[in-house]
């Protein structure tokens, strides 16, 4: 796994509630047992030593959680627990809290050691609502201190990305190009889901980089380019131009950030870029993303959310790709057919220039675009159309998904697991094979009849569930999967 920054690291805390008209020490013993479950794991966690019995309880117990540093807390029912006071923690803490309870641990002991904590969970449920306030509740949210550590390990990434997506701030520069407008969409639900935003002209990226021309730094980077690079350092002279605009990415990433903790980015990359700049962004984006600094293409600002949003999940690198053609049948026959549980229709080459971290390419090496090369420099040898990286995409587990605002603004999302197989492409770019079951009927009922842009953002890894507890917590109603074979998609034809 690749060590990123700009994602948050969670301090979790837990605080256990309990009922008045019952033992409190039972739901002590039970926080104490699930603390301990937790190291067992190695998962660090604050164990509040206040018990919440009434709102008085509730006040100190968020102080004493919020003194130790916490941004994620685990509210424990040990027993039936006070509603009001339990469901005010979340409320009053500012982060993003889970609820879990007790299930009953021994036959003989259901008398003074019944906690009801089963039912409890209900009630706490129906005030979180009376109150609209948002909170994680695992699946099945009642189990034994095993059970609670591991709904606490899973609530680690969800927490991670909850508050990454609070602190973060979305700088763009330029609008997409001239009949390219596809991922195009209102901004005003990114405010809502707590998201900033700051756009800014080409030319204002255009004086930055000039600006950075005799950085110092410029050498290091190079350096470090050609380290990483390896034999796919084709272009050398490329490398300080690169190196001198990812310098200029991140001065103005640390000087642009304001208030705000985490950045990411979404830029204009064709046509005008390589004339003024002298490359393609595309490795340069890479880089930035495989370290943390999301870099979508094309001003695509929530592809960028979802490609940040992945990196937050995984505490890995993560790509945008177009979901961009289909895979030859001869190609099928060949290579998959018969080898891989797939259908033709199960399968697509996700495809982009070159901007796919070097880490999750079979084997990559700076290229030029070729659709551009012919576009601008009327396909001949390339010069300022150079500076991508090209190679097949990694085979392993994947998760294609996206967040996405209609033209009316309202937020939806899909989420489809899958593989990326290890079949060559023989084509160009950034691109892989990619399998997700059921995917034809995933891309007629859903991508084209939602009206989905062509980019979907990839995680490198199965992280559906993590998604889907993410996206149902900033309250996404429409949350779109592949149907698996005899689950009916609503407009599907079921004649077909």
């Amino acid at each position: 796994m690749s060590t990123i920054s700009n994602i948050p690291q969670v301090k979790l805390g837990i605080i256990a509630v309990s009922r008045d008209c019952f033992v409190i020490s039972l739901s002590e013993r039970r926080r104490a047992a699930i603390t301990n479950a937790c190291a067992g794991r190695g998962i660090d966690i604050f164990e509040a030593k206040t018990t919440v019995e009434n709102e008085a309880d509730m006040l100190k117990a968020v102080d004493e959680v919020n003194a130790a540093g916490c941004n994620a807390l685990v509210v424990f029912l040990g027993n039936f627990g006070p509603e009001t006071p339990e469901t005010l923690i979340a409320q009053k803490f500012d982060g993003p809290v889970m609820y879990a309870a007790a299930a009953e641990e021994a036959a003989d002991d259901l008398m003074n050691g019944r906690g009801d904590a089963y039912c409890g969970m209900l009630n706490c449920s129906y005030n979180l609502g009376l109150r609209n306030i948002p909170a994680v509740i695992p699946s099945y949210p009642v189990g034994s201190a095993e059970d609670i550590a591991q709904m606490i390990a899973e609530f680690i990434p969800v927490a991670r990305t909850l508050i990454g997506i609070s602190h973060l701030k979305i700088i763009t520069f330029g609008p997409r190009p001239q009949d390219f407008f596809a991922c195009n969409a209102p901004i005003k639900p990114l405010y809502d889901l707590g998201v900033e935003i700051q756009e800014n002209s080409e030319l204002d990226l255009l004086i930055a980089y000039r600006a950075h021309k005799d950085d110092t730094r410029i050498a290091g980077v190079v350096k470090d380019m050609e380290r990483e690079l390896g034999e796919g350092n084709t272009y050398p002279d490329l490398l300080p131009r690169m190196a001198q605009f990812e310098l200029t990415l991140k001065d103005w990433a640390e000087q642009n950030r304001g208030a705000r903790d985490y950045v990411a980015f979404a830029n204009k990359c064709w046509p005008a870029f390589s004339e003024e700049f002298g490359f393609e962004p595309c490795y340069v984006n890479s880089r930035m993303t495989s370290q943390g600094y999301i870099v979508a293409c094309e001003v695509d600002i929530y592809g960028a959310l979802s490609e940040y949003i992945g990196a937050c999940v995984t505490q890995d690198a993560v790509t945008i790709l177009d979901i961009n053609n289909t895979v030859p049948e001869d190609l099928y026959q060949k290579e998959i057919k018969g080898k891989y549980d797939y259908t033709l229709k199960d399968i697509f080459m996700g495809f982009h220039c070159g901007n796919t971290p070097l880490c999750k390419l079979s084997k990559g090496a700076v290229k030029y675009q070729l659709i551009l090369n012919r576009l601008l420099e009327n396909g001949d040898e390339p010069g300022f159309t150079r500076g991508t990286l090209e190679g097949d995409i990694a085979p392993g587990e994947i998760t294609f998904f996206r967040l996405q605002s209609t033209a009316g603004g309202e937020v939806k999302s899909y989420i489809a697991q899958g593989e990326v197989l290890p079949v060559g492409t023989g084509s160009f770019g950034g691109i892989g094979i990619f399998a997700i079951p059921e995917m034809g009927r995933f891309y007629r009922n859903v991508l084209v009849e939602k009206r989905y842009p062509h980019h979907g953002a990839v995680a490198f890894a199965h992280c559906g569930k993590t998604l889907f507890t993410i996206f149902s917590y900033l309250g996404v109603k429409d949350i779109a999967f592949n149907r698996p074979k005899g689950m009916l998609y609503p407009t599907e034809n079921p004649f077909d």
